[in-house]
């Protein structure tokens, strides 16, 4: 080759520089093609594969892959997870290789460009197959709320599997690849999952600002859990000052969740208070609105761990456990005052009173049976069995003081003058026992009739209410049939005065409470 060729030492740099310049692109073009040809989507199953036993889909093809078992997975914390492998580990080197060289010809951005162009894409696909979508605000307040719920329920699963699977893996497939620039890493891994963990954060976000209702509170607590379960991976695999706007984003949709769960908390506390439903339960039965409240107030103590540790985040410096107790009161309180008012509504002050009995009775009931009896305490539920009571005794007196008037030997004994039919001793006149006697049958056909139909839902109490009757009446029936009963027999027609025996007095009180409806035929 003649000096010529090569006029000056430019010429010599121009054509270095071409070579290399080629030789970087064709490095770009194969770890480009490298990287992309293996780079795919994870199918669900196999991300599946990597969950422990108790958080895999059960196979009743729901499609969302929600995991079996209730919401609070303790083991989900602690069990094993396994990775899937997202790119085979012998391309790995290789690729580690590529990059090294692209860094060291100061082709950074290029690299970081193809890396996050390819990567990116291939996550946030993952997370689609996976059955992740981009929701706004809008589009869940849209939404109907069973539909929804079910959308929070695969929500927190994936938060799961994006978290300890797919991100933690890509974390590792990155710190692979960049071993030795560490900084690098973080840039790619931010760039990498930024679309993706916004896509997740969105929907959580869009939830804790939706509208509140009190049935959102438990999904916001199953939100906040997951939330608080992932924080330490989180703020380990998004680790390094790139990644410092993720890990905001997400200790910022956790204290959102929190926040809101308090406000509905507050809320719902109100609207028992107001609940102002005219559902007017005729039969004095326990109203919806009292087994809405204990069924929500015994859900709660489902997540108590979760509530005492949202009640020391935002609470007032007081115990958690005394705080979950005094709201608890509060809402118990709330009901009980709404009741009051709603037992109002009866025209029959007997009914009034067994109302509230049945549904005070239910509200103790359900507290002695569940865990709520140690955080309200003993004296709670005794204060309440004696208000139970006061109700039931309130009931005997003024659905049967008038009867048993009727069945007393008061006013009877006529003061001479009357003319004494059959020489009676008893100076009782026969026409004043036989309206007695008619006026007694007449009242007992009214309360049995009426009080037929009222309704005491509990086999104990009503078996108590009706003794309690029978051990007031009975008595009063038998002793004044025994004084009075043989002075009408003798007259004529007796059968139309003295219609009932005491053992039919018995078997009819037996009928009471039940919840007939007005044509159902006598048993």
């Amino acid at each position: 080759m003649s000096n010529k060729s090569f006029k000056s030492s430019d010429g010599v740099l121009n054509h270095a520089n071409s070579l290399l310049a080629k030789a970087q692109s064709k490095l770009e073009e194969e770890f480009k093609q490298l990287l992309a040809s293996y780079s795919k989507a994870v199918e669900p199953d196999r991300l599946f594969d990597g969950l422990p036993n108790s958080l895999r889909p059960s196979s009743d093809g729901d499609g969302g892959g929600k995991p079996h078992g209730g919401h609070h997975n303790d083991d989900a914390e602690t069990a094993a997870y396994t990775l899937p492998i997202l790119i085979p580990s012998r391309v790995l080197p290789l690729l580690h290789d590529l990059a090294q060289q692209m860094v060291q010809a100061g082709h950074q951005q290029q690299l970081l460009q193809i890396y996050r162009d390819t990567r990116s894409f291939v996550l946030e696909e993952s997370l689609k197959k996976l059955g992740v979508e981009k929701l706004s605000k809008e589009d869940v307040q849209r939404m109907q709320w069973e539909v929804l719920e079910a959308k929070i329920g695969n929500w927190i699963h994936f938060m799961r599997i994006a978290v300890k699977l797919l991100f933690a893996g890509e974390r590792q497939v990155c710190d692979q690849i960049f071993r030795g620039f560490d900084s690098l890493s973080d840039q790619c891994f931010a760039e990498v999952t930024v679309s993706s963990v916004s896509m997740l954060l969105s929907f959580g976000d869009a939830i804790a600002r939706s509208k509140r209702s009190p049935e959102k509170l438990f999904v916001l607590l199953d939100m906040y859990e997951i939330m608080r379960e992932l924080h330490t991976e989180i703020e380990t695999i998004f680790k390094g000052k790139a990644c410092l706007e993720i890990r905001d984003s997400a200790t910022g949709l956790t204290k959102r969740l929190a926040q809101t769960a308090q406000e509905t908390f507050g809320d719902f506390e109100e609207a028992v208070e107001k609940d102002a439903t005219k559902t007017a339960v005729l039969d004095g039965t326990v109203h919806p609105l009292t087994s809405y409240v204990i069924n929500y107030v015994k859900f709660l103590f489902d997540y108590q761990t979760t509530l005492k540790q949202l009640f020391l985040e935002f609470g007032n410096g007081d115990d958690s456990n005394s705080q979950l107790a005094s709201v608890t009161m509060r809402i118990m309180q709330a009901l009980q005052n709404n009741l009051d008012g709603k037992s109002k509504q009866y025209k029959d002050p007997a009914l009034t009173h067994l109302f509230l009995m049945n549904n005070i009775h239910y509200m103790v009931r359900s507290v002695r049976r569940s865990e709520a009896k140690d955080l309200l305490g003993d004296d709670w539920v005794q204060r309440h069995r004696r208000i139970v009571q006061q109700h039931a005794n309130q009931y005997k007196r003024v659905a049967w003081t008038k009867i048993l008037q009727s069945s007393s030997a008061q006013g009877l004994t006529s003061s001479g003058g009357g003319s004494l039919e059959g020489g009676n001793s008893s100076g009782v006149s026969r026409g004043l026992l036989k309206e007695r006697f008619k006026m007694f049958n007449m009242q007992f056909d009214e309360l049995h009739q009426r009080q037929s139909q009222w309704t005491v839902p509990d086999t104990e109490l009503r078996e108590s209410l009706r003794l309690a009757v029978a051990e007031v009446l009975l008595p009063a029936y038998r002793s004044f049939l025994k004084r009075f009963g043989p002075l009408v027999e003798s007259g004529k027609n007796p059968q139309k005065y003295i219609k009932y025996t005491a053992e039919d007095l018995e078997r009819l009180l037996g009928e009471l409470f039940e919840g007939k409806s007005m044509n159902e035929p006598r048993r």
